[in-house]
């Protein structure tokens, strides 16, 4: 199949390939609206320990993984529904926090995700402050050379759409219907594969001159 022979499906079929888009891409945009939205807040937390020097570092990396386990215990999650005074079980709670570390920049990510943009404040900015307190006051107990800080890089300050993605969602949703319009035109032309719809194609398929055509009837 010459280029042109594309060019000229393109021009006959390319109309299947634009409306399969676009229905996907509207019916992926329907179904994203229908989602309830979630939205996201972050709040960044540094531990620092006291001693600057390679042993200090590296036993701050090996208590960073420990500090995400204490963070995510039901324990932490109830101090954190009663400082707050939310309205949910700690099971509740967990189930809308992550936390993680940044072994490479001595940092914990802890992310609380809801459909009321404040409570998800709430969460991320609370549990925040309550280990860094805790940890504030185990420093308390120990020599300065063993403290470990744990301070808030920046407050909750707000908490972005996380989902649904409409834009997103929507080129996915035209992609994904071009693609399928392409398997309807290549299996159209499939099952018109022995149809010979030109003397130009007769006379390729075949290789004998065209030497006239039987004209169509005309009422």
């Amino acid at each position: 199949m010459e280029l042109r022979d594309y060019f000229h499906i393109l021009r006959r079929r390319g109309w299947i390939i634009l409306l399969v888009a676009v229905l996907t891409a509207a019916a992926a945009l329907g179904i994203s609206k229908l989602q309830t939205p979630i939205y996201k807040a972050t709040v960044k937390l540094s531990v620092v320990p006291a001693r600057p020097d390679w042993g200090g570092s590296q036993s701050t990396k090996e208590l960073l993984n420990n500090f995400v386990i204490n963070i995510k215990t039901h324990r932490m999650a109830n101090r954190v529904i009663d400082h707050a005074q939310l309205d949910m079980s700690s099971y509740d709670l967990l189930e809308k926090l992550e936390v993680s570390a940044e072994l490479s920049n001595f940092t914990i990510d802890i992310v609380a995700k809801d459909p009321d943009p404040s409570v998800a404040m709430q969460i991320a900015q609370t549990t925040a402050e309550l280990f860094a307190d805790e940890r504030e006051a185990w420093n308390q107990r120990q020599d300065k050379q063993d403290r470990i800080d744990v301070n808030i890089v920046d407050d909750a300050r707000d908490a972005p759409l996380f989902r649904p993605k409409l834009l997103m969602n929507g080129i996915a949703g035209a992609i994904l219907g071009a693609l399928i319009g392409l398997l309807i035109v290549y299996l159209l032309e499939w099952l018109e594969a022995d149809i010979l719809r030109t003397p130009q194609v007769v006379e390729r398929t075949i290789g004998v001159p065209v030497l006239g055509t039987i004209p169509t009837s005309q009422e």
